[in-house]
């Protein structure tokens, strides 16, 4: 979880409220206090609430929670003439672009540091690591509108952030310390994503690493800000830290982005979302009895906008807000706002004793026979994707898969029927680790709306073969006690006569085999590959 420091002299002038105060009231929006220094404090918050990875947005929502200033934030966002561009190409490799002008800063030792510690926080927390979400920041006074993001040549040269000589793409992933850090980024790709401005002058190599020439010092006043990624977290990133600078002083301007596939559109998009909550059920979920005005009170306090309606509230939220997916995240800011401390804990009616449940017992020893195998048990999540699940793997659909009916990301649009694309998934995340890799997993698949628990492994290494996993389900079954016997098959995912079906009692309860070369590749990897998935 991301750690923020706070220097005391920075943090009063943002809340305007003594550091005291500040240190005793933290806690009570979501705060952990990791350490207390003479000139600062150290406090962790929970990956949900990206909004308080930066002192001003920790300020913003202090100063509603200290009643100094409720209500919802009106930030203005200026028209401007700037545009930015993206190329066919780019669709292929980081297709989502989010851009803003932020104009007026005074940067000093605080609102540096604060920029580039919240442009890390968000690159860990909503990025995956820049994978999903990158961001740039630049000085706009070095370069020249309209700009455009285009797929470049590997062997396109600039000078990047704090070196002296121009490099190539291609060296800037071989050499710059960023570069081989995030290169596994790149790997799948023949071309690599680039900003540049009316003179063809660098910006950025998102997700990689700034051109030198846009660098943010001292003397910048006028930021022009990129985020490129996946998905839609762009939009979200980007309202972060141009609210962010805009607590700083500064000024908002739009750009426009002209795609020609899905037309022009305008961003920063600062518009708040509109949601209604029923007064009973925030009663009923919190456990206590508020008056429809103390309600209002305490969503002005977390810095919504509520209008009372009869037996419901309409409320507004900040453009900001990343985690408010639900009403009952907006009731859980009524339960913060009106205090924990505030509420009378009561004893339940009920004693319970708690105890594992059998299909824990169950899984402990088939985990201790994995582990004892040398694969590290991994928890990858139990929804994804159709991409993921059936494209990457040469599957067809079978009709037995849960769809989610309103998915919040292109990621998870289905509960999984089958382990093994989650873990060949979770290999291509993790090719800058050593080889051999071993991983396995015992969780959950939905099948027909049933839900049953699958075994399921994967090695990968150059001399991964059929031989190998055949011997790990040997083993895992010899130490079940269970008999078994193997079939033919017909499995796209795996590779044709290096593949079978296990059978027990004559029923099919597995398979195993060697990834089909296509399956490894269009996971990004180069490695053979092999796995097996039983029914447990």
């Amino acid at each position: 979880m991301p750690v923020i420091k706070l220097y005391y002299e920075d943090i009063e002038a943002l809340t305007g409220t003594d550091r005291d105060t500040f240190i005793k009231r933290i806690p009570m929006i979501g705060a952990d206090i990791e350490r207390i220094e003479e000139d600062y404090i150290d406090i962790e918050f929970f990956p949900d609430r990206p909004d308080l990875y930066s002192p001003e947005g920790i300020a913003r929502a202090m100063r509603g929670f200290l009643d100094i200033e409720t209500g919802l934030d009106n930030y203005q966002v200026k028209r401007s003439d700037i545009s930015i561009t993206l190329d066919e190409g780019i669709k292929q490799v980081r297709p989502y672009l989010g851009c803003a002008v932020v104009r007026g800063l005074r940067f000093d030792d605080y609102s540096i540091e604060s920029l580039m510690a919240v442009q890390e926080d968000l690159h860990w927390g909503l990025g995956r690591d820049r994978k999903k979400v990158s961001i740039g920041i630049h000085d706009i006074s070095k370069v020249t509108p309209p700009f455009r993001y285009i797929a470049a040549d590997p062997e396109f040269s600039f000078v990047p952030l704090d070196f002296t000589d121009p490099m190539t793409m291609q060296d800037i992933l071989k050499r710059h310390p960023k570069g081989t850090k995030y290169a596994h980024l790149m790997e799948e790709f023949k071309t690599y994503p680039l900003i540049l401005d009316a003179n063809d002058q660098v910006l950025s190599f998102p997700p990689i690493i700034n051109g030198e020439l846009t660098k943010v010092n001292y003397d910048t006043h006028d930021l022009f800000i990129d985020v490129t990624g996946l998905d839609k977290n762009v939009y979200t990133a980007l309202n972060i830290v141009v609210t962010s600078l805009a607590e700083r002083g500064g000024t908002i301007e739009e750009v426009t982005i002209n795609n020609s596939i899905e037309g022009t559109t305008i961003t920063p998009d600062l518009t708040p979302e509109e949601w209604i909550i029923d007064i009973e059920e925030v009663n009923s979920l919190i456990g206590i009895t508020l008056s429809p005005m103390q309600i209002k009170e305490q969503l002005e306090r977390m810095k919504f906008k509520a209008v009372i309606e009869q037996d419901h509230i309409k409320i507004r939220s900040p453009a900001y807000r990343a985690d408010i997916l639900h009403t009952w995240d907006i009731i859980e800011d009524i339960a913060i706002g009106y205090g924990y401390d505030n509420i009378t804990p009561i004893i339940p009616k009920t004693a319970t004793v708690g105890r594992q449940h059998p299909i824990s017992i169950s899984n402990r020893g088939i985990i201790h026979i994995m582990v004892g195998l040398g694969y590290y048990q991994v928890m990858p999540f139990t929804l994804t994707s159709e991409k993921i699940h059936y494209h990457n793997m040469q599957r067809s659909s079978d009709g037995k898969a849960t769809s989610v009916r309103h998915p919040i990301s292109e990621d998870q649009t289905m509960v999984r029927t089958t382990i093994l694309p989650n873990l060949m998934e979770m290999l291509s995340l993790n090719q800058h680790r050593e080889l051999p890799q071993r991983i396995f997993e015992v969780g959950d698949v939905v099948i027909e709306g049933s839900t049953i628990q699958h075994l399921a492994g994967v090695s990968i290494h150059p001399a991964a073969n059929y031989t190998e996993i055949r011997a790990v389900v040997d083993a895992v079954m010899r130490e079940r006690g269970i008999q078994y016997t193997i079939g033919e098959m017909d499995d796209p995912a795996l590779l044709d006569d290096r593949r079978a079906k296990v059978l027990v009692e004559d029923k099919e309860a597995g398979i195993l085999g060697e990834i089909h070369p296509d399956v490894i590749t269009s996971f990004g990897m180069q490695q053979p590959a092999v796995g097996f998935e039983l029914v447990i």
